[in-house]
C-alpha cells in the first residue's frame, strides 16, 4: 500500500474511555479529525449517504478509533463532512474546533490535498512541508490517504481526488499559537503523529521524569541518557548499546530533570561517570539563553542561541542563520556547507558547557544533536 503505512487491517479499537496512567483522559488530534471527516466526505459522494461514525485505522498499524461525524451544507461538486476535535483532557487551542474535509474527483490519477477556509499556507521553509502547501503534516496526510484506500477498497495510488480540508474559525484559533511566527498564514496546522492526544498532567508527568531517572541510575551505571524525546532514545539504543532503563525521556523538563540526577546521586552517594544529553538543536540550543523548560510557550530562541554560537565559532554561517525562522531552517541551510560539521559540534560543546554546572557528582557531560529525521549534526555526533 503507497498511503504510507504498512498493509494491514487494524482489528484492535482503541478505547479513549480507558484513561491513561495519570488519571486524565485521551483525546484525537486534527490529524485523526481531519482523516475520520474525509473518510466520511468519500462515503457520501460515493454512496449517498453520510455515515454517523467512522473508523479510523491509527499510524501503528494496530488499532482503529470510531470518530463522530457531523453533518454540514453539501455544495455543488462536493461531498463534505466535518468532526469536532476532542483532545481529552489536555486541551490545546483546537480543542472542540470544528474540522472540515471537502472531497471532489479530479483526472489527476492522485490524491491532491487542498487548503480549505481555516487551515494555513506554508509561506517559509524549515518546516518540512513544501512552500505553498497547506499545513497538514506528512503523517495526518499518510492517515487520509490510508483511509481512502480503504473506502475504495483498493491501493489509493492512483485514485484522483481532490482532499480540502478547513477548520471553522481556524485563522483566529491560529493567532493563539505559534503558526503565525513560523510562516504557517491564515489557520490552524493538521497535526499528529499517533492520531492520540495524550493528557499531560504537569505534576503527574514530572513526578513520572524522576521515577525513571532513579530507576536508570539504580544499579550505578557507567552512563545514562536524557533526552527530550524519540532522537535520545534511539542514538542510545543503536550507537551506545544501552538497555531502555537508562534512558530517559525528560520531555522539556530539562531543568527538574538534570536536578533529579544530582539529587538522586547524592541520596545514593553514588557518582555518575557519563551523562549524555542527545536531541534536537531546537530544543536544546535554548539552554544556552538559560531556558531549562523548553516548551515553545516558555520562551527562550534556539535560534538566537544557534547564532551566537556562529558569531563566536563560525561567522561564515552567520548570513545563513540572521534570516532562519526555525531551527530546522537552520539545519537545512547549513545541510552540505563545509563549516557545518564544525559549527553544530561548537553547540554540542557549548551546551555541554552550560549543563554541567547544573550538576553534581557526574563527572563528564557528552551532548549529541539530531535532525527530526534522524541524521546526527557536527563531525562528532
Amino acid at each position: 500500500m503507497t498511503s504510507g503505512f504498512p498493509s494491514f487491517n487494524p482489528a484492535q479499537p482503541y478505547d479513549l474511555a480507558t484513561l491513561a496512567e495519570n488519571g486524565l483522559r485521551r483525546g484525537f488530534t486534527t490529524g485523526t479529525s481531519a482523516t475520520a471527516a474525509t473518510k466520511a466526505a468519500l462515503t457520501l459522494l460515493l454512496t449517498g449517504q453520510l455515515p454517523e461514525v467512522v473508523e479510523v485505522s491509527l499510524p501503528d498499524g494496530i488499532h482503529f478509533i470510531p470518530i463522530p461525524i457531523s453533518p454540514i451544507p453539501q455544495e455543488p461538486g462536493w461531498a463534505a463532512a466535518s468532526v469536532i476535535k476532542d483532545g481529552g483532557d489536555d486541551p490545546d487551542q483546537t480543542h472542540r474546533a470544528r474540522i472540515v474535509a471537502r472531497v471532489r474527483p479530479n483526472t489527476l490519477g492522485r490524491i491532491v490535498f487542498l487548503r480549505g477556509t481555516g487551515v494555513g499556507l506554508v509561506t517559509q521553509p524549515g518546516l518540512r512541508i513544501p512552500i505553498g502547501e497547506p499545513a497538514i503534516n506528512a503523517v495526518p496526510r499518510a492517515m487520509m490517504r490510508q483511509a481512502v484506500a480503504e473506502v475504495v477498497d483498493s491501493d489509493a495510488e492512483h485514485y484522483g481526488l481532490d482532499v480540502e480540508v478547513g477548520c471553522e474559525n481556524g485563522e483566529a484559533i491560529a493567532q493563539r499559537t505559534f503558526n503565525p511566527r513560523l510562516g504557517i498564514l491564515g489557520g490552524i496546522s493538521i497535526l499528529g503523529t499517533t492520531g492520540i492526544v495524550e493528557p499531560k498532567s504537569m505534576a503527574s508527568f514530572m513526578a513520572s521524569i524522576e521515577v525513571y531517572i532513579r530507576v536508570a541510575l539504580g544499579e550505578s551505571p557507567a552512563q545514562i541518557v536524557l533526552s527530550p524525546g524519540n532522537l535520545g532514545q534511539r542514538f542510545a539504543r543503536a550507537a551506545l548499546d544501552l538497555p531502555i532503563k537508562q534512558i530517559v525521556q525528560m520531555s522539556n523538563f530539562v531543568g527538574f530533570a538534570l536536578e533529579c540526577v544530582s539529587k538522586t546521586l547524592e541520596e545514593n552517594a553514588q557518582t555518575l561517570p557519563l551523562l549524555w544529553v542527545i536531541g534536537h538543536p531546537g530544543k536544546l540550543a535554548k539552554l544556552l539563553r538559560d531556558v531549562w523548560d523548553t516548551h515553545s510557550q516558555a520562551g527562550g530562541g534556539a535560534v538566537e542561541a544557534l547564532l551566537d554560537v556562529a558569531t563566536k565559532h563560525a561567522p561564515a554561517l552567520v548570513s545563513l542563520i540572521t534570516t532562519a525562522n526555525t531551527t530546522e531552517t537552520v539545519i537545512e541551510r547549513l545541510a552540505n556547507h563545509p563549516d557545518a560539521p564544525a559549527f553544530w559540534d561548537a553547540v554540542a560543546a557549548a551546551i555541554a558547557t552550560v549543563v554541567g554546572p547544573r550538576l553534581r557528582r557526574v563527572e563528564h557531560v557528552q551532548v549529541r544533536l539530531f535532525a527530526m529525521n534522524g541524521k546526527a549534526l557536527g563531525g562528532t555526533a
